[in-house]
């Protein structure tokens, strides 16, 4: 075993945010690097992820997911390479997913790394259409929304991870129509002339439920919701009857320090016999299999495109968190140790 390093720098939430996060609620700091216990790898992150649910994290309530500590290092996906191994199964070389990402090294359970193929698609891929935020795609769209085939598909935040993957995978599977939201006209453009989808708007440029109305003149079938507020509001109205949504993120009320109004016409789930579902991706490990086989297929053909904002250097991973709850990126996030 070649000598390891005697530290490394990880991220620690050091304060609460109200609202906003702000850079001096987290600080980047030196721990010590040890030979893996019995049991487990020790794990130097290539790529680690961030990603819009870790806001929720650095509030102190219960949640579905624990929150953050405060001065712990957070945690979150990650790949890497394995350096030191202390564990049957695994040696130095070996690469690895993970959930320890925002730190240099990380001592990893054995239980809790699985061995990915790089030859199969670039490592950074295990986080994103390979990952969780494809199986979310997958999952949401087809087993939570019943998507079928001729179903028209509206999705927010369409040029993000998940749902620039939702509008493919309706369009793969014969949507009769999928239309997408974003934030800017680049990301409109990328949406219709990249990704395929049939119509995208900026949601910038005036109410959301007037544009959707104008690209979805016969209504929508399926909503994926990345965003909430105005944006559900919008489906509501424009679903057919038996229209189904998936409620998957609502990033434009995750830094709100009041409540948010719900949707004014939530009445017409009633007449129109609506399906509005939550989704949490960790319900539908079952599908895992499946979802690798189908999602390399449709890497392999060059049906399924997909885009990486990648920010270098462990310094800037606050800043590319930032970024992300700004709708910065185009696709995944992630921020690349090199």
């Amino acid at each position: 075993m070649s000598a390891l390093p005697a530290s490394g720098r990880e991220w620690h939430l050091t304060a609460r945010p109200h609202g906003w996060p702000k850079a001096e609620d987290f600080a980047l700091r030196e721990a010590p690097v040890a030979a893996p216990a019995e049991g487990r790898v020790l794990v130097r992150n290539l790529h680690f992820s961030v990603d819009p649910y870790m806001r929720g994290r650095m509030n102190d309530v219960k949640s579905y997911t624990p929150p953050f500590k405060l001065d712990h290092p957070m945690d979150g996906g990650a790949v890497g390479e394995v350096v030191a191994s202390n564990a049957e199964g695994f040696q130095a070389g070996d690469h690895v997913l993970h959930g320890l990402g925002w730190r240099e090294y990380a001592s990893v359970p054995a239980q809790h790394a699985v061995k990915v193929d790089g030859s199969i698609a670039p490592l950074s891929a295990y986080l994103g259409v390979l990952g969780m935020t494809g199986l979310t795609a997958y999952a949401g769209l087809f087993d939570v929304a019943s998507f079928k085939e001729g179903d028209a598909v509206f999705v927010s935040g369409a040029a993000g991870a998940v749902g620039s993957q939702v509008g493919q995978m309706a369009k793969i599977k014969g949507a009769s129509r999928v239309i997408g939201s974003a934030g800017s006209d680049e990301k409109v453009k990328l949406l219709t002339e990249e990704y395929g989808f049939d119509a995208a708007f900026n949601y910038k440029d005036g109410p959301v439920a007037e544009q959707l109305r104008k690209a979805a003149p016969d209504g929508i079938d399926v909503y994926f919701d990345n965003v909430g507020g105005e944006h559900l509001e919008a489906a509501i109205s424009s679903f057919n009857v038996h229209g189904r949504a998936t409620i998957c993120g609502m990033i434009a009320q995750y830094n709100a320090t009041e409540p948010t109004p719900a949707p004014r016409n939530l009445a017409l789930v009633i007449g129109k016999r609506l399906r509005l579902q939550g989704m949490l991706v960790a319900d539908h490990q079952d599908l895992q299999q499946q979802f690798v086989q189908d999602v390399a297929g449709w890497l392999s053909s060059g049906e399924l495109k997909y885009r990486e904002t990648v920010v270098e250097g462990i310094e800037n991973g606050v800043d590319a968190f930032l970024g992300l709850l700004r709708g910065e990126n185009t696709g995944k996030m992630i921020v690349s140790l090199g």
